[in-house]
């Protein structure tokens, strides 16, 4: 043992050992029959409430039991502020208040229950309900709370435009693509919940809600081009009466066969739950019986998102079993036993016939001469796979390719990298669906007011597929795609040495992900870009040794990283960065080495109540229960290993 080891206290070595035997014998516990892993994805109230609505807006059966669990979830995760928060001990969120009250009211609570009160009280101390974002106010409009002069026109005859037009489906990122194609439907239709109780939720406006017109400007939005797409909304909604029977005909079928396409079975259109909630209702609206193959098929993926336990339950966004299993597959193969390389393979096996060969993607309008070759995020999902997916794929089963000696993973591998390669946009930087979605203008639309309408490149991304292509052998030197991608990284540092994650909380995932790009693609530890982001990661160590991060740190006026409550996600996501940027004998990484030891439970797992991934940064967040059981044993091997070389270099791309 070397100083720097017995820096985590005596016995150090024996007992990070432990940790890890410990961890790795928990996290093989939680494979699923056939190897591979899928954890819980718990989003905020928003998910189980408009699963709630959902039901009662078709009129289904009640069943109790259910609701009753999804009411105690409710009620649970509300917050200190009356109101209902995005994360955990999160602030008060207007829209996502609106839909529990408006949930808990449908299932029977009483407005005079103690916990309805308080949220009435903070929901109308904020201005009440006509503060609610967008998509609040088309589910208002539905239930005949609010009309449909509140929310903005979505004529259906978009679908007819041609792809030279600046407003177009294909110019939008795929979440909101597969969301808004049935919503188009609905508000060309104006369909009203059967709704059979008649609840209603005036109570939460200062106003007469029928009274409501359209939302104000966003934060995020300029007021030249929001001005723009408020006149062409004022002209829109004149003119949109007129528009031709058999036009509006043509283009409700174009968008019916737009979701048909992309049903994708029992995991739903896109695999994600909104567009599974529009494309239901959209089939009502369309007068198609509950029994009618897609449309029942459709109903029957959003009950496959819930999770019910014995006192409670919620309903996730989607599920995740592809990333699950890549990044766990990756903290075995650290942790390196016979047992933990068994299962990885295993587990690889599971994901080889997952990769999509066949279905060219909506990716393909802006690529089309690229060849299918990536992997989604969750069971089925063939027009939409994802590129950070396909990079974390591809690099855990080149390290079982380096351990195993084989050629079975190759053509995978090679495909995997075609695609990404192929789907690098022209600033050199990786987005997570599509390549050069590029056209920002369009987040000035009324329609989003959320900021995220499109899909541009990221930095975590970016990072993730440089490490891939540098995992496989390209360089600077003779690559295009790597050069081009750490320039992209290089550009996008911040003054203080982070860089931003989107799709990880989020200046430590991003710092993470990058420095373990700039590893792999083989950019000097004593670099000055890779210097000022470890001495940054270095100075915002919480004083237990742990790392965290808060969800304000999205905030659109950035003053900075927002310090939070030490995570085991985010302390591992920090140390193995800085492990990226050689920095494993540092005193920082012993400290944090020490607090997950310190904090791993009898099961070997950590505790994670705090939310460290995101959906859209200001608008959904995520709380992966699998980043508390793969993340920490992934750096707390990582740290053994590399204490055990002469070298102390990381030699993989994360």
């Amino acid at each position: 043992m070397d100083s720097s080891t017995a820096q985590i206290g005596p016995g150090a070595a024996d007992a990070l050992q432990a940790s890890i035997g410990s961890a790795t014998r928990a996290l093989l516990g939680l494979r699923r029959p056939d190897g591979h892993w899928v954890f819980e994805l718990e989003a905020d109230c928003t998910i189980p409430a408009e699963y709630v609505l959902l039901r009662h807006y078709l009129g289904e059966p009640v069943d109790a039991v259910l609701e009753a669990k999804i009411a105690n979830y409710l009620r649970r995760v509300q917050g200190a502020h009356g109101g209902w928060p995005l994360v955990h001990e999160g602030d008060f969120d207007m829209s996502a208040s609106v839909k529990a009250y408006f949930a808990l009211k449908m299932i029977g609570d009483s407005v005079d229950a103690p916990h309805m009160v308080r949220a009435r009280e903070a929901i109308l101390a904020r201005g009440g309900g006509i503060n609610s974002n967008v998509f609040t106010r088309f589910m208002l409009a539905m239930f005949g709370v609010t009309t449909w002069k509140s929310v903005p026109v979505l004529p259906v005859e978009i679908m007819l435009l041609p792809l030279w037009f600046p407003i177009h489906i294909a110019k939008i990122s795929y979440w909101a693509r597969t969301t808004m194609v049935p919503l188009l439907v609905l508000a060309a239709l104006k369909p009203r919940a059967r709704n059979p109780k008649g609840v209603g939720v005036d109570e939460l406006f200062l106003q007469d809600p029928r009274s409501i017109g359209m939302t104000a400007k966003a934060p995020h939005q300029s007021w030249g081009w929001f001005t723009l797409f408020r006149g062409l909304d004022i002209v829109l909604r004149a003119f949109e009466p007129l528009f031709p029977k058999k036009l509006r005909r043509r283009a409700i079928d174009k968008a019916v066969a737009f979701v048909e396409e992309r049903l994708n079975g029992e995991d739903g259109i896109g695999a994600i739950f909104p567009p599974m909630v529009n494309a239901v209702m959209m089939y009502d609206a369309l007068g198609f019986p509950p029994s009618h193959p897609p449309r029942a098929i459709t109903r029957r993926a959003l009950d496959l998102l819930l999770v019910v336990r014995d006192h409670e339950a919620y309903c996730q966004p989607c599920v995740s079993p592809v990333w699950d299993t890549a990044l766990a597959t990756h903290a075995v193969l650290e942790a390196g036993s016979d047992e933990a390389l068994q299962s990885a393979r295993q587990a690889l096996d599971w994901l080889v016939p997952r990769q999509e060969l066949n279905v060219k993607g909506d990716w393909a309008v802006k690529r089309p001469d690229v060849r299918p070759g990536g992997w989604a995020f969750q069971y089925n999902n063939a027009y939409y796979p994802d590129l950070d997916d396909t990079a974390v794929v591809v690099m855990a089963m080149d390290r079982a390719r380096r351990e195993g000696g084989d050629g079975k993973y190759d053509a995978a591998i090679d495909r995997g990298r075609e695609w990404i390669e192929g789907l690098q946009s022209r600033d050199g930087g990786f987005a997570a669906f599509d390549a050069d979605n590029l056209e920002y203008y369009l987040n000035n639309i009324p329609f989003s007011d959320h900021g995220a309408l499109l899909d541009p490149p990221t930095e975590d991304v970016t990072a993730r597929c440089v490490s891939m292509l540098a995992q496989l052998g390209q360089t600077v030197q003779d690559s295009p795609a790597v050069a081009a991608g750490v320039d992209y990284l290089r550009r996008t540092q911040l003054a203080e040495g982070s860089w931003y994650g989107r799709w990880g909380l989020n200046y430590i995932y991003g710092t993470w992900s990058v420095l373990c790009a700039l590893n792999a693609a083989r950019i000097p530890h004593s670099d000055p870009v890779m210097r000022k982001a470890a001495n940054w990661l270095i100075s915002i160590q919480n004083s237990d040794g742990g790392w965290g991060e808060d969800a304000a740190s999205y905030r659109l006026d950035y003053k900075g990283y927002q310090r939070a409550p030490t995570t085991p996600s985010q302390t591992a996501w920090a140390l193995l960065g800085l492990m990226a940027a050689g920095e494993v004998g540092n005193p920082a990484v012993a400290r944090g080495v020490e607090y997950l030891i310190g904090t791993q439970t009898e099961k070997g797992l950590w505790d994670e109540q705090r939310y460290t991934a995101t959906g859209f940064p200001r608008v959904f967040y995520l709380r992966y229960h699998g980043y508390s059981k793969f993340f920490p044993l992934w750096a707390l091997a990582r740290y053994r290993n590399l204490k055990s070389t002469n070298s102390r270099v990381v030699g993989v791309g994360m």
